[in-house]
């Protein structure tokens, strides 16, 4: 009997499998031996779970580590318990490139297999106490989600995802020196990011919307409208005159000063140049149709690079 039990154990534990395809088990925190067995033999990956269950008895100084596995290579039981031990779990890789709004980072995350993109955006805007300390007035985490290639598990909840991209907007925001005002500077950053992809521009597309502040002048942000047409969820796609024309908090046209909170979350060069915009006496820019966007003084030569530009979006 002993011999037998011993030639079972051994094959069970010691003869190799190879998954059919890629093959995902997560295994959730608060799971036992037997369950993680079930769910490895229900997979397909180890050839019996008690037999797994009998190997971990003997190795029971070591615990199993929740999280996603990817099993996906020919192994044996000992192989995958080793595994499980080290905690050797699958990430995902989430993108968040600089000027993604709560809405992007939302769908990112879905597309990315962890969650519902409703879910995370209950969390962003709700959860305003991962940022109250710096932010008392901020409604939602927009602006405080910083942009940066993260490795999310999916036993992570949505609140540590969000948790984590505000440590790393902590952290930019303690190098660069803003510690005062600071929603008002993240929300001018989430401007100027929108606007410009040129990081050597954003400190001079900063010092435009700030002359335009000093002279209560209409900031006249197209991105700002924008996005208070993604809160109402109305944006189509495109502005139109008539949205120009909406009574929203967000519309830089109709109501002077900045809007009521960052419209994106802005890189590190942004919110350098909203800490430290370049000295200048424009008031206007406009694309110049090369990725790049000329600067005006007044209203006149605003108008001319207006139809320089519309020229050479004609040509094209």
């Amino acid at each position: 009997m002993v011999l037998g039990i011993s030639g079972w154990l051994g094959w069970a534990v010691l003869s190799p499998i190879t998954p059919a395809a890629q093959t995902f088990v997560l295994l959730r925190p608060g799971y036992g031996t037997r369950r993680i067995a079930r769910e490895l033999k229900n997979a397909g990956v180890i050839r019996s779970a008690d037999a797994f269950v009998l190997w971990h008895s003997f190795h029971r100084q070591r615990s199993l580590k929740a999280g996603e596995y990817l099993f996906d290579k020919t192994a044996d039981a000992r192989t995958i318990h080793d595994r499980l031990v080290r905690g050797d779990i699958y990430v995902h890789t989430v993108v968040i490139p600089e000027g993604f709004n709560m809405f992007d980072i939302a769908q990112a995350i879905e597309d990315a297999g962890l969650g519902k993109a409703q879910d995370f955006l209950l969390v962003a805007k709700s959860d305003t106490s991962l940022i109250s300390d710096l932010a008392p007035e901020a409604k939602t985490l927009e602006g405080f989600l910083f942009p940066n290639t993260y490795e999310f598990t999916r036993t992570m909840t949505m609140h540590d995802m969000a948790a984590a991209m505000v440590k790393q907007f902590r952290q930019v925001a303690t190098q660069v020196g803003l510690t005062t005002d600071v929603e008002q500077t993240v929300t001018m950053a989430s401007i100027v990011e929108k606007e410009t992809s040129v990081a050597e521009e954003r400190p001079l597309v900063a010092s435009v919307y700030y002359n335009r502040l000093s002279k209560k002048i209409a900031l006249q942000a197209d991105p700002s409208v924008i996005y208070g047409e993604l809160l109402k969820g109305t944006y189509t796609g495109a502005l139109h005159h008539q949205d120009m024309q909406t009574d929203s908090p967000y519309n830089t046209y109709k109501h002077p000063g900045l809007p009521p909170g960052p419209i994106a979350n802005p890189g590190r060069t942004s919110l350098e140049a909203a800490l430290h915009p370049a000295t200048s006496d424009y008031y206007y820019f406009v694309s110049n149709g090369n990725g790049h966007h000329n600067f005006a003084r007044s209203l006149e030569e605003h108008n001319r690079n207006v139809a320089k530009f519309r020229k050479i979006a004609f040509r094209r």
